[in-house]
């Protein structure tokens, strides 16, 4: 069972979901959303959410089905192909204030599209 008694239901990737807000599509299935950042860091940067309600990573490890896991990052490699990211590319997951989550959704950025530089300066 998911604890969602922390969720914000407010926030702006559940609007995405919900259609209250407009996002560029990339993928979709019946547990992913792909959509394109609205302040890219690479030539491409997307993000890539499940439709279900977790906070963060942890929250999503704890309390997400086996298949729901497995479905998720699955669809990472699904989403890199659409993208043509065959050079490779980047994921990014940031958890919690001091990994500088701004969004309590889940979510990862995949970031591509050109020679990326050190993860931290």
């Amino acid at each position: 069972m998911i604890d969602i008694k922390n969720y914000d239901n407010d926030n702006i990737f559940s609007k995405i979901l919900n259609k209250t807000i407009p996002s560029k599509k990339i993928y979709e299935d019946e547990k992913v959303l792909a959509f394109e950042d609205i302040n890219p860091q690479a030539p491409i940067h997307v993000l890539v959410i499940p439709k279900e309600k977790f906070c963060s990573l942890n929250d999503f490890c704890l309390n997400a089905s086996n298949e729901t896991i497995s479905e998720f990052i699955r669809s990472i490699e699904k989403i890199a192909k659409i993208l043509k990211l065959s050079n490779g590319y980047r994921i990014i997951s940031n958890i919690g204030k001091e990994g500088g989550q701004e969004v309590p959704h889940l979510h990862f950025h995949i970031l591509g599209g050109k020679q990326l530089g050190k993860i931290i300066d």
